[in-house]
Formats: structure tokens, C-alpha cells, sequence
């Protein structure tokens, strides 16, 4: 009986001590969704992506409205039929995969080199463009898409925290970095006609196949440089920020603050109430109106002005 007792408690122990993979977190970038007829239609941008390639490839004929209405669901099931593919007009994981291989990269046979010294990554921005450098030299250029004027790439030095090979799905890997303000990443994309535009929720999309190249070169802890214009964290224009702002900009007010001597938190980009009375006493130290809001009045008086 003690046996059966010992035994059964190893079982358990094994169980439940496993360490299991655990998912990887949801990006800034929000997920992907299944598209299938429904009432009300489903409506977005990723419905009016699709139609626009869709239509490129003569399977769709109707307005590109954003809707999943009959006519979408119809060029759908055409373009299944084609690949392969059960046509039942849904739109999952392997209808947008099977869409992206046609718009995927392929890595040359030939290019097998691999960094030799201590790997770094530079992303311009604007040029939507990685540069993995080698040593501080360059070693190769890719094109990545990036986020909107909406929800802005992230402009700083950062270091990759994590790594995930998703396998299957809405992108094949993940290198999560260290933003303090939300979940920003690396990573690769189900939707290949956006690489090279400004088309994310901030994080920084690439060809699958270019994805897990550089996912090979690089470990936690790899340095990665996003640099925006000349007025870096500020290239899409001074925005108001108020308690509850999240961006590069509140982070460079943050540091500005603490280098007049009215803030001394952490640089997080997080516009709490730290933040937010640091500003106030700031307002108040220049005769500011005191808001507890980064106005323009505040932006110049913080020295922050944009190049003409």
C-alpha cells in the first residue's frame, strides 16, 4: 500500500511540476481573427486587406468596403478550391497562410552565412528597414513593416526578453522586447503584402522566412536600436499627453523631467500620477499653467521642439 502511496505521489509530482510551454503573450499588434459570414457582418481592416488581394488575383470583383458579406465569402471559397483548401469561406489560420506563402520572400539556398561576432539590430522606421549588424558592421538589410500613425513603433534601445517559435498559425516566430508600456516585438506575419508599409499596432513585422533567420543570429539579451527621424520619439508630431498616455514621448518627457529635477521614477513611458505631479511642479517652477498635462507651452519649456 505505501508502494502504491510513493508511486502515485511521483506521478503527481511529474504532472504537475513539468514545467509547460507557455503561450506567448499577445502583442500590441492584437490578434488575428477567424472571418466567416455572419449577422451582423464581421467588419475591419483585416476584411478589407483580404478583399484588396483578393481582387489583385481576379477572385474577387465586388467594393472594398471592410465587409465579410456574401461576395467575399464567394471569392473566398474560389480561392480555396484552387490551393487545395476546403472551401467553406471561412477565413482561418490555414486560408491565410496558404494567401501568404504566395506573398512570402524565400531565402536564397546560397545564403547560409551567419554572423560571426556579437549580433546587434538596428530598425529605421521611417525607411522600414532592419539591419542586423555584426560586430557594429552591417551584415544584412530586410524589410519590416511597422506601426501606424496611430500606434506608433516604439523609438529607443531596447534588448530582446524573450524568444518563441509559434510553429503553425498568424506567424511563425516571436521575439518579445523589453518596452516597459506594453507588448511590443519582432515578429513574423500572416499578412506579407504589409511588409514595407506603416501597417502595425507597433510592433515590427517581417517575412516568415526572414523571421527565422534572424531569430537564429540573435539570444535574449541582443541589443535592438529603433530609431524614428530627426525628431526621434517625437517623428510623428508633439502630442498631448495626459495621465494614462503609454509611448517613446512620455519616456523622453520622463527623462527631460528628471533632468530639471522634478522627477526621479523610473523612465517606463507610463504617464501615471508620478508622472503626472512632476509635471504640475514643473508647470508651476515656470509659471506654466498648471495642468498636469505635457501641453505645447510645456513641450518648449521642456526643450523639446521639432526640426523644421
Amino acid at each position: 500500500m505505501k508502494i502504491k502511496l510513493v508511486i502515485s505521489f511521483i506521478i503527481f509530482l511529474f504532472i504537475f511540476a513539468t514545467p509547460v510551454s507557455a503561450a506567448p503573450p499577445h502583442c500590441s499588434c492584437g490578434e488575428d481573427r477567424w472571418l466567416k459570414l455572419q449577422n451582423p457582418l464581421m467588419f475591419g481592416q483585416d476584411v478589407h486587406e483580404i478583399q484588396s488581394q483578393l481582387k489583385n488575383m481576379g477572385y474577387y470583383q465586388g467594393a472594398i468596403n471592410g465587409l465579410y458579406d456574401k461576395n467575399t465569402v464567394q471569392a473566398v471559397k474560389e480561392f480555396q478550391q484552387k490551393e487545395g483548401l476546403q472551401a467553406d469561406g471561412i477565413f482561418g489560420p490555414k486560408t491565410f497562410n496558404k494567401l501568404a506563402e504566395l506573398f512570402e520572400k524565400p531565402v536564397s539556398n546560397l545564403d547560409t552565412e551567419k554572423p560571426q561576432g556579437e549580433v546587434s539590430i538596428v530598425i529605421y522606421t521611417l525607411e522600414r528597414e532592419m539591419v542586423v549588424m555584426d560586430d557594429g558592421k552591417p551584415f544584412k538589410r530586410f524589410p519590416v513593416a511597422v506601426g501606424k500613425f496611430k500606434t506608433p513603433t516604439p523609438i529607443g534601445l531596447f534588448t530582446i526578453t524573450q524568444k518563441d517559435a509559434w510553429g503553425e498559425g498568424f506567424g511563425s516566430r516571436w521575439m518579445r522586447l523589453s518596452v516597459p508600456w506594453g507588448i511590443y516585438g519582432i515578429h513574423g506575419t500572416n499578412k506579407p503584402w504589409s511588409i514595407g508599409a506603416f501597417e502595425s499596432g507597433g510592433c515590427i513585422r517581417m517575412h516568415n522566412t526572414h523571421v527565422e533567420q534572424v531569430y537564429e543570429w540573435v539570444q535574449v539579451g541582443t541589443k535592438v536600436f529603433l530609431i524614428g527621424g530627426v525628431d526621434g520619439p517625437f517623428t510623428f508630431g508633439l502630442n498631448p499627453l495626459t495621465q494614462g498616455s503609454k509611448g517613446s514621448d512620455v519616456m523622453e518627457v520622463q527623462k527631460r523631467l528628471a533632468g530639471y529635477g522634478f522627477y526621479d521614477g523610473a523612465y517606463d513611458g507610463n504617464y501615471g500620477q508620478q508622472t503626472q505631479q512632476a509635471v504640475k511642479a514643473f508647470q508651476k517652477a515656470k509659471g506654466l499653467n498648471v495642468t498636469g498635462n505635457v501641453d505645447e507651452a510645456t513641450y518648449e519649456a521642456l526643450g523639446i521642439q521639432l526640426f523644421e
